[in-house]
């Protein structure tokens, strides 16, 4: 078996949105670049702006899906996820869903992902924010423990919950950028 092709993005630097080409680039400078903390739990939109403008890329879906999910576009994410039929399609979808929260069908879409080649590098990033949950990058605990830190607002717990997400958005950003083309 081969091994997983490697992410575009230096993992060991900050997060350059500018790589994926002006009109994303653009679009992310809307809310924080890529950094913006999104909720555990479905909001509102972050930005006004964000649907007109992720309407009009010409990108592949599971960038569209990401963007959307960026945003707190949590529909729109939602439906453009569940058209995608591959595991990128299944992780966005499993995301959407631990936003809901609907923490069983959650699961149920992380099942439908596989060993995705981000979770190694996704454990990493876990780590070094302080939540270990395993020898391996587990979907499973990462839905308890977001369902966990929701229920505790503004508690140490949230806020890692949170940077862990962040990083996973990155991560899988980055992949559907390099390999939806």
């Amino acid at each position: 078996m081969a091994p997983p092709p490697a992410l575009s993005h230096n993992w060991s630097m900050t997060f350059d949105p500018t790589i994926y080409g002006p009109a994303i680039a653009s679009l992310l400078a809307l809310d924080s670049n890529g950094q913006r903390l999104i909720p555990l739990v479905q909001s509102s939109p972050s930005h006004a702006e964000a649907k007109a403008q992720i309407d009009s890329l010409h990108a592949p879906p599971p960038v569209r899906a990401g963007l959307y999910l960026y945003f707190s576009l949590w529909s729109q994410a939602h439906e453009t996820a569940q058209d995608i039929n591959s595991p990128e399609g299944a992780y966005w979808h499993a995301i959407v869903h631990r936003q809901e929260p609907d923490a069983s069908n959650s699961g149920y879409w992380f099942r439908q992902v596989g060993e995705h080649p981000i979770f190694p590098a996704l454990r990493d990033q876990a780590v070094s924010l302080g939540v270990d949950l395993g020898p391996r990058w587990s979907p499973t605990r990462f839905i308890e423990f977001c369902e966990q830190a929701r229920q505790q607002p503004g508690s140490d717990a949230e806020r890692r919950a949170l940077e862990v997400q962040r990083a996973e958005w990155q991560l899988l950003f980055d992949y559907c950028n390099s390999h939806s083309r």
